[in-house]
């Protein structure tokens, strides 16, 4: 077997050899062959270096948009705060107001504040709020589904209701009853024979409470029934619990001087005295 030798000079080779030696050609090109390869991995490991940086500065510029947009909404998120704050001191402001052409004195009186909040305690289907006097009936529990006929243990309550309401606490305040349905349609011919829509239904049951309360004592004169069917609720009819809540009939207990369309007496300035009932 032949092997072919290559000869170098002696000043090519002094960084590795002392004096003049002869490479085979075998270890040439294997030392070639690496040579080859670490310089292509070389370039790979630029690349891939050069591409992580492209790829930071990428990720550093969307930091930066995103937290120009974070401050931005932070912005707006402090101005919605500061509107719904002022809405809140408007409603406040507001409530004040109507509280003091309710009863006058700001608040409803504090003897029949007191008793309808322990009668609210002994009926759990009676739901009174102190600051405004609106107490909230659920219809489920005064009438069947479809019905204006109030149950039993409704007309218990009614009459609990009335006995606080004649108490001298309460004096001559007004009483206006209101009903209100979910948005569900009428179902079932029968019933929509007797009640065509949620606002004759509304009406009906409003008016099946003023009549028991009127049979438990309470002079009709000091009651109004109003009837709104689907047009002013306070949840949203999603889901059978919002519309649960939408189901009620309302008793509102105002002052006698309170302003209310189609009570005459107070609205002397729109009615002629000489045809007042």
């Amino acid at each position: 077997m032949r092997t072919s030798f290559r000869l170098f000079p002696c000043g090519a080779v002094l960084l590795f050899l002392v004096g003049c030696k002869c490479v085979p050609d075998t270890e040439w090109n294997a030392l070639q062959a690496r040579n080859s390869a670490l310089a292509e991995q070389n370039r790979a490991q630029l690349a891939e270096i050069e591409n992580l940086r492209h790829h930071g500065r990428a990720l550093e510029d969307r930091l930066i948009r995103n937290e120009k947009q974070l401050a931005l909404l932070e912005e707006r998120a402090n101005l919605d705060r500061e509107q719904l704050d002022a809405f809140r001191r408007e409603r406040e402001g507001l409530y004040d107001q109507f509280q003091g052409l309710a009863f006058g004195r700001g608040r409803m009186p504090p003897e029949l504040n007191r008793q309808l909040v322990e009668l609210s305690q002994k009926h759990a289907s009676l739901q009174f709020d102190p600051e405004t006097g609106v107490s909230k009936l659920d219809t489920d529990i005064l009438f069947d589904s479809g019905e204006a006929v109030l149950k039993p243990g409704a007309e218990r309550l009614l009459d609990d209701l009335v006995r606080v309401l004649r108490s001298p606490a309460a004096g001559d305040l007004k009483i206006m009853v209101a009903g209100h349905t979910d948005n569900q349609l009428i179902a079932g011919r029968a019933v929509r024979e007797r009640y065509p829509n949620n606002f004759h239904l509304s009406t009906a049951r409003a008016l099946a409470v003023a009549d028991r309360m009127k049979r438990a004592g309470l002079p009709e004169h000091r009651m109004g029934v109003a009837g709104f069917g689907p047009c002013q609720p306070i949840s949203s009819n999603a889901t059978a619990r919002d519309r649960q809540k939408n189901r009620r009939v309302e008793i509102f207990v105002m002052d006698a001087e309170v302003p209310v369309v189609g009570w005459s007496e107070s609205m002397p300035g729109v009615y002629d005295a000489g045809v007042r009932r």
